[in-house]
């Protein structure tokens, strides 16, 4: 039986609920990342016994799972575009900016598919966007494609985020310091396509990198959308 199927105990003295016990977590993990978050950390921000929380999850790992659910609140628009690449280009950028607000999970991403009903609505929202502009099997190997865009590229821009804290170098700082090392190791003459894109490449934000990155997978996909014979 999963978390989303077993039902919560009844209430006790010092109400507890999963919608509680899951914003404490929420709020714990957006201060310190998912190593902050255990059943201990969560029940005492509640100011409830760790074993209380027991009755409602069962191990940490569920936790996060309704944690993700939470969120993907905040990744479903209001309204479903008509455009289909409107609609799989708003869910990616949502998904990112859902992830910049709430930088753990982007090391939820991926994996196994989300089964919690917001989870289930999401997944449900990609393949809305293309049914009936291809057979089921080419659907799910575009959403697949793009999903694995937008995951990897979320990572690596949460990934550097979190190197410029650690560290205190912003990303020109990063640079500047690197700068005599990779002017030595270019001058070896050993990586000429590295020193033509160091030297010759246009440097761009990381939302300019996502967005073009996005909009290159989005067009690879619309050359695989055959509609299916009827």
């Amino acid at each position: 039986m999963t978390v989303w199927d077993r039902p919560e105990p009844p209430l006790r003295p010092v109400p507890l609920d999963r919608e509680r016990i899951v914003a404490a977590a929420i709020a714990l993990a957006d201060e310190g990342g998912l190593e902050a978050v255990s059943l201990r950390k969560v029940a005492a921000r509640l100011n409830a016994g760790p074993m209380r929380l027991y009755g409602y999850i069962s191990t940490k790992e569920e936790l996060f799972d309704l944690m993700v659910d939470e969120v993907q609140t905040e990744i479903l628009p209001e309204e479903q575009p008509g455009d289909w690449r409107e609609a799989l280009r708003t869910l990616a950028l949502r998904t990112r900016q859902t992830a910049l607000r709430h930088e753990w999970l982007a090391d939820l991403l991926g994996g196994r598919p989300a089964l919690g009903p917001n989870g289930l609505a999401v997944t449900e929202a990609k393949l809305a966007a293309l049914d009936g502009l291809a057979d089921i099997d080419t659907v799910m190997r575009a959403v697949e494609t793009v999903s694995a865009y937008f995951t990897g590229a979320i990572r690596r821009e949460i990934a550097n985020r979190r190197a410029e804290r650690v560290t205190g170098l912003s990303k020109r700082d990063w640079q500047r310091a690197s700068g005599p090392h990779v002017t030595k190791m270019l001058a070896t003459g050993r990586f000429p396509a590295l020193a033509k894109a160091v030297h010759d490449g246009t440097d761009v934000d990381a939302e300019t990198s996502f967005t073009t990155g996005l909009e290159w997978v989005l067009d690879a996909v619309a050359t695989r959308l055959t509609p299916p014979s009827a």
